[in-house]
C-alpha cells in the first residue's frame, strides 16, 4: 500500500465498527491502517488478535427488515456493500428469524478479507492518546484500553465514561441431557425445519424456578472496586439484577415459557424456559440466551446445574463482567461524529453509546463514508434522518437528551413519525411497514451520492 499521510484514514480499534470504517474507506480509494492493540495487549472478553472478534453473543438479532429496526439496519448495510453484514451472511446458523453466526470463522473471514485488501494495513500497535493532526476514527469499543480511556477523560472533562455489562455462559453440547432439553424455536418461527428446530429448550417446574431464584439471590458476586459506580445497559442486565427487580421478572424475561411445547411431555406446561441458542456450524456448542452474570465462577456451575438438562454440564467459558467504556456523544461529538474539540477525531461504534454489533458496525460504516469523503474533499449531504442510519447517528449526536445519555439500541422510538398513520398496538404492523418502506427509499438516495 502506498502511504500518503495527508490521505490516510487511521482507525483504532479493530471490532465490528473499525472493521467496517476500514472496509468502506478503502473501497472509496482511500489508504486505511488499522491499529488494533490485540493480540499484544488482552482485554477481559476477547480471546483471539482476530479482527472483527465476536464478544458476548453470536447473534445479529431480528433479520426482519420490514417488521424489526434492527431487521432494517441489516438490509441499510447489505445496500452499502457492509462488511461485517456480507460475512454474516456467509457464516450463517439456523436461529429462526434471527440472524446468528458461527463466531470463529466469521472473525477469520473478516481478518482475511481486510488483510488482503490492497488499500488497508494493520498493526498491533496500542494508541494511547488522542493524535493532534492527521485523520483518526477511534473505534476501540466498550474495552477501551485504560490509558486510551484516561487520555479521552483527560480532552472531554467527562466525570465518568463508564457502565458496566456482563457475558453469558457457553455450554458443550455433549454435556447436555436431551432426555430432559427439547430443539425448537418459540412458536416454531422459521421457514425450514432447522430454522424451526433452532433453540435448545431446558423446562422448569414452578418449584425449580423458585429455587432458581433463591439460588441467583444469594449466590456469591463480583464486587465492584471502592469508587466505581455500577450502571447496566437495560438490554444486558446480569441474571441476577434482573432477579433482584421481582421474583417473576425472568419468567416474563429470557426465561419465558410461551411459544414452546416440550416435545418429552407435550400435555405438561412449563413454568419457566431456559433457551440456549447454537454457537458454532458444527453444533457442539450453545450459549444460555440472556443469561449475562456476574456471578463468580464457582457460584455459577452449581447455579447453572439447577437447570433441568444442564445437571451435568460442561463449560466451554463462563459468564463475566467487565468495565465498558462510552461517551456522551450528544455533548462531545458533532453531527458526523467528529469530537468537537478535536475535529481530525471521529469517534465509531459501542463507544459512541450505541449497543449491539449491527449498531456499532451501522456507525462505524458511516464513520469510514465521511471520513474518506472528508479526505478525498467530497461533500456529503447528512444521512437522511427516515433512515435506520440517520435515526441512530442523529440519536447519539444531538437527539437524545444528554444529561441522561445512556447506550441505545436501534428501535422504531427514534424514527420521526410517519404522518397520516395513527398509533396503537392494532395499526402497530402497518407503522412499521411505513417506517421501513420510507427509510429503505431515503437510504437508496443517499447511497446514490457514492454512485
Amino acid at each position: 500500500m502506498t502511504q500518503d499521510t495527508a490521505k490516510t484514514l487511521h482507525i483504532v480499534g479493530g471490532g465490528m465498527a473499525g472493521s467496517e470504517a476500514a472496509w468502506q474507506a478503502a473501497h472509496m480509494g482511500v489508504n486505511v491502517v488499522i491499529h488494533e492493540m490485540r493480540p499484544k495487549v488482552e482485554t477481559f472478553a476477547h480471546q483471539t488478535g482476530k479482527l472483527g472478534e465476536m464478544v458476548c453473543s453470536n447473534s445479529f438479532r431480528s433479520d426482519d427488515d420490514e417488521q424489526n429496526a434492527v431487521g432494517l439496519l441489516h438490509w441499510e448495510m447489505r445496500a452499502a456493500n457492509g462488511l461485517i453484514m456480507t460475512t454474516a451472511d456467509e457464516h450463517r446458523l439456523p436461529a429462526g428469524g434471527a440472524l446468528a453466526v458461527d463466531r470463529e470463522p466469521f472473525s477469520q473471514t473478516v481478518t482475511d478479507k481486510l488483510r488482503a485488501h490492497p488499500n488497508i494495513s494493520v498493526t498491533d500497535e496500542e494508541v494511547t492518546d488522542l493524535p493532534a493532526d492527521g485523520h483518526w476514527i477511534f473505534a476501540t469499543g466498550p474495552l477501551t484500553s485504560p490509558a486510551l480511556g484516561e487520555a479521552i477523560g483527560k480532552e472531554t472533562g467527562a466525570d465518568s465514561l463508564a457502565f458496566f455489562d456482563a457475558i453469558a455462559p457457553i455450554v458443550y453440547a455433549e454435556s447436555i441431557d436431551m432426555s430432559q432439553a427439547w430443539m425448537q424455536s418459540r412458536y416454531d418461527k422459521g421457514e425450514t425445519e432447522e430454522e424451526r428446530t433452532a433453540y435448545l429448550n431446558c423446562p422448569m417446574t414452578k418449584d425449580q424456578y423458585e429455587a432458581f431464584i433463591d439460588a441467583l439471590l444469594t449466590a456469591d458476586k463480583t464486587e465492584f472496586h471502592e469508587g466505581e459506580t455500577a450502571g447496566y445497559f437495560d438490554g444486558c442486565l446480569p441474571i441476577e439484577i434482573m432477579a433482584e427487580r421481582g421474583r417473576e421478572t425472568l419468567r416474563f424475561g429470557p426465561m419465558k415459557p410461551v411459544g414452546l411445547t416440550n416435545a418429552h411431555k407435550p400435555e405438561e406446561k412449563a413454568y419457566a424456559v431456559v433457551q440456549l441458542r447454537r454457537d458454532n456450524s458444527l453444533g457442539t456448542l450453545f450459549n444460555i440466551v440472556g443469561f449475562q452474570t456476574k456471578m463468580k465462577y464457582g457460584a455459577q456451575t452449581e447455579v447453572f446445574k439447577m437447570i433441568p438438562g444442564l445437571e451435568d454440564a460442561s463449560f466451554a467459558r463462563l459468564g463475566g463482567i467487565h468495565r465498558n467504556t462510552f461517551l456522551n456523544s450528544p455533548t462531545l461529538l458533532d453531527s458526523e461524529m467528529r469530537l468537537k474539540s478535536r475535529p481530525n477525531i471521529r469517534f465509531a461504534g459501542q463507544i459512541t453509546g450505541v449497543e449491539g454489533y449491527v449498531e456499532s458496525a451501522a456507525m462505524g460504516l458511516l464513520a469510514g463514508r465521511m471520513a474518506a469523503a472528508e479526505i478525498l474533499g467530497q461533500d456529503l449531504p447528512a444521512v437522511p434522518q427516515d433512515s435506520a442510519m440517520g435515526a441512530l447517528i442523529h440519536h447519539i449526536t444531538g437527539g437524545a437528551e444528554a444529561k441522561t445519555f445512556q447506550p441505545m439500541n436501534v428501535n422504531f422510538g427514534l424514527f420521526q413519525p410517519v404522518e397520516g398513520l395513527k398509533g396503537g398496538r392494532r395499526g402497530r404492523k402497518d407503522r412499521y411497514k411505513a417506517y421501513t418502506d420510507r427509510a429503505k427509499e431515503a437510504w437508496t438516495g443517499w447511497l446514490e451520492n457514492f454512485s
